[in-house]
């Protein structure tokens, strides 16, 4: 089952880390509105949570076609943004999920389970 969208998370800066994490926040967000206007990516929102006491703390949704996201997450350019973040952020991490008419496709195979 195909994928819409990719959520890398993060929680904070690893202490003594943030103008690190700054830097790669503004290099980041340029990769991306570069694939953006390539045609990679449909479009990306970075999300800053309000305080909450849980260890999510922003992220990036980036949206795009399926097999375009499985090229992106394949190249050496997000591995190397990956890994980076590895480095000055605790908790980062990124996952595929589904949005819009695939979240139906989704729920509609959940049910039909339910009901099998």
């Amino acid at each position: 089952m195909s994928s819409n969208v990719v959520f890398f998370g993060w929680n904070r800066s690893i202490p003594g880390r943030e103008q690190m994490s700054a830097a790669h926040f503004q290099e980041f967000s340029q990769y991306l509105a570069d694939l953006q206007k390539k045609g990679t990516l449909e479009g990306f929102e970075p999300v800053f949570l309000d305080n909450h006491g849980g260890d999510l703390n922003g992220f990036f949704l980036l949206r795009s076609e399926s097999t375009k996201l499985d090229q992106m997450i394949a190249s050496t350019e997000w591995m190397t943004h990956v890994t980076r973040a590895q480095l000055h952020l605790e908790g980062s991490g990124y996952i595929r999920g589904a949005t819009g008419a695939m979240v139906m496709e989704r729920m509609n195979l959940w049910t039909g389970l339910l009901l099998a």
